[in-house]
């Protein structure tokens, strides 16, 4: 499902220091937040999530998209740009194309899931794999993970995000997106419900292109 080609954007790059193990990193490893902790997305995105800190309520209505410029629609992915605080900031976005939850129906219409591959070259970071979820959060450092056919990478969640486990399987995650149809996506909620969210590659070649020729 394409994001809006208007929509304005606040999106996550949440940045944590990970370990390059299969055990669920303490929060206390993750890096300190920066302020505003919430602005129109709930939480700025690309700031790491703050430790122990308690879920905030979620707005009746989320755009996390907003304050972002639309650089291209490329299939089921677009490519933005936005600059929070000075910092320039450039990101693939797509939303799932199929949402599967047991016990079955779960989620309802006013929560969603947004997948984004993004880009700071301020931070000398590049194609950073992130998931946000509006109106819900995750159950925290539970079993999750994104797979691409057979090969499935560990992801760690917390409140209402979650990133790959291991910083060094970004570039084969993307790698392997690049060359495949889907993306897998299996989580768990705060509320214990499994969820499987699947994510379709058409066009993410070409939108993280895009993002690459914006943010070099």
């Amino acid at each position: 499902m394409p994001a809006p080609a208007n929509s304005s954007a606040c999106v996550p790059t949440m940045r944590a220091q990970r370990r390059a193990t299969a055990t669920s990193p303490s929060p206390s490893r993750l890096i300190q937040p920066m302020p505003p902790v919430y602005q129109l997305a709930r939480r700025s995105p690309w700031l790491a999530p703050p430790p122990r800190a308690p879920a905030a309520p979620a707005p009746a209505a989320v755009n996390p998209v907003a304050q972002a410029t639309l650089l291209g629609q490329f299939g089921d992915w677009g490519a933005y740009a936005a600059s929070p605080g000075g910092q320039k900031v450039c990101f693939a976005l797509s939303k799932p194309t199929a949402m599967v939850d047991n016990p079955p129906n779960r989620r309802n219409s006013t929560m969603s899931v947004y997948l984004f591959v993004s880009s700071r070259p301020g931070d000398k970071v590049k194609d950073e794999v992130s998931l946000l979820v509006t109106n819900y959060t995750f159950k925290s450092a539970a079993e999750a993970s994104a797979a691409v056919g057979p090969t499935a990478f560990p992801l760690y969640t917390q409140n209402d995000g979650a990133w790959l486990r291991t910083a060094a399987d970004e570039p084969k995650l993307v790698d392997a997106m690049r060359k495949g149809a889907d993306l897998v996506v299996k989580t768990q909620t705060a509320r214990g419900t499994q969820t499987t969210d699947t994510f379709s590659l058409k066009g993410i070649s070409q939108a993280l292109d895009r993002v690459a020729q914006e943010c070099q």
